[in-house]
């Protein structure tokens, strides 16, 4: 694992507190691919062999080699945990054994699939929160994602690949890493791995190339995984002066959605661009009646939203129009919160609609001073 001199020259009181807590904290090793089968799980195996041979400590707690003969090879040499028993639906299955693993107390633990749902029953719902568990015990963990799977990627991801991901962990996990490395290889490279029987089974060859493994979707997810930890390298290295920066511009983002597809990747958008920019995050939707009159299908969709906002750390406002033009009600939040930015969706509207009826973004701007509007486009029908 890195090792970090850590300064405390002019460094705020929250500052200090945060760095303290950090200091009780185990270290977080990432390394991100961008699609199964580029070898995260090999390069993870092939450090645990390094750092024995430097006599550090390190036990496997979970791995995944999903039949790689070359990944298997490495196991042996390495102590393995034992893994937990969890039975579902009548059938026995094995997961990572969190309490094992403290009472072991080893300095660094291989675990693999970080995105990984845990088992219905379990204390987590998701792995990540096992890391976070085993974190919070002092031990390194060395672990291993794909880049489809970061929250705030979602829509991205779908949009360019057609592939909606279930399993996905918070960009804070990332965030919040010590170290992220990237494992990158060529969409030619993977797809040659793929045909020599390296990634998946014989059967699943022939379905893959043609859906997830083709080379437009491989180098669009290679595009998007080099971006990504090139960003958090240098957010890591920038935070303090990005925060500087934030706090000197008060940069205050408001998103506006409303009920449709398009709401997730608006609330998406907003998060990277709140992120990027260090700044306060809102999200915004309102509504003509209260919450609890609404069909519970819809009330549902609300919950989903105010759950994302959640992860993202952003405030979520749902604001009853009271006979007020929705342009109004955006304005009205605006001016109160002092946003400088708002996102809104592609209007639907037509361009003689927008003639006869108004549009938004003109009202908006009518009515804000110095607030800067950014139009997402909608997403695609599938």
């Amino acid at each position: 694992m890195s090792n970090h001199n850590i300064s405390f020259h002019r460094k705020s009181p929250e500052e200090l507190l945060k760095q303290i807590e950090k200091l009780k904290r185990g270290k977080l090793k990432i390394y991100i691919g961008s699609a199964p089968g580029v070898g995260k799980t090999y390069r993870m195996l092939t450090e645990a062999h390094e750092l024995q041979k430097e006599n550090i400590d390190v036990v496997i707690g979970l791995v995944e080699t999903h039949g790689r003969e070359e990944t298997a090879a490495l196991i042996p040499g390495l102590e393995q945990l034992p893994l937990r028993e969890v039975t579902y639906n009548g059938k026995v299955y094995n997961d990572l054994d969190v309490d094992a693993i403290i009472e072991r107390d080893p300095e660094v633990v291989i675990i693999d699939e970080l995105a990984h749902s845990n088992m219905p029953g379990s204390f987590n719902e998701k792995r990540y929160e096992d890391v976070q568990k085993i974190l919070e015990h002092r031990i390194n963990v060395i672990t291993a994602v794909n880049i489809q799977h970061l929250e705030s990627l979602r829509g991205v991801v779908r949009e360019l690949t057609g592939v909606s991901v279930r399993e996905r962990i918070p960009d804070s996990i990332l965030d919040a890493a010590d170290e992220v490395l990237l494992i990158d290889v060529t969409a030619e490279t993977l797809q040659k791995r793929l045909k020599e029987g390296k990634i998946y089974k014989k059967e699943k060859i022939e379905q893959s190339l043609e859906n997830f493994f083709t080379t437009k979707n491989l180098s669009a997810l290679r595009e998007i995984a080099l971006r990504e930890v090139a960003d958090d390298v240098d957010d890591k290295a920038d935070k303090k002066a990005a925060r500087l920066r934030a706090a000197m511009m008060n940069e205050k983002i408001l998103v506006c959605i409303k009920n449709d597809a398009n709401a997730e990747k608006l609330i998406r958008r907003g998060f990277r661009i709140a992120d990027r920019l260090r700044s306060e995050l809102f999200i915004l939707t309102a509504i003509d009646r209260n919450l609890s009159e609404l069909p519970e299908q819809i009330q549902k969709e609300y919950k989903e939203w105010q759950e994302l906002a959640e992860q993202f750390h952003a405030h979520f406002l749902v604001e009853p129009i009271q006979e007020r033009k929705i342009s109004q009600v955006i304005t009205d939040v605006a001016n109160q919160k002092h946003i400088t930015q708002i996102i809104l969706g592609q209007s639907v509207k037509s361009r003689v609609e927008e003639l006869a009826k108004g549009s938004i973004v003109n009202a908006i701007m009518r009515q804000t001073d110095g607030v800067d509007i950014h139009i997402v486009a909608n997403s695609r029908k599938s």
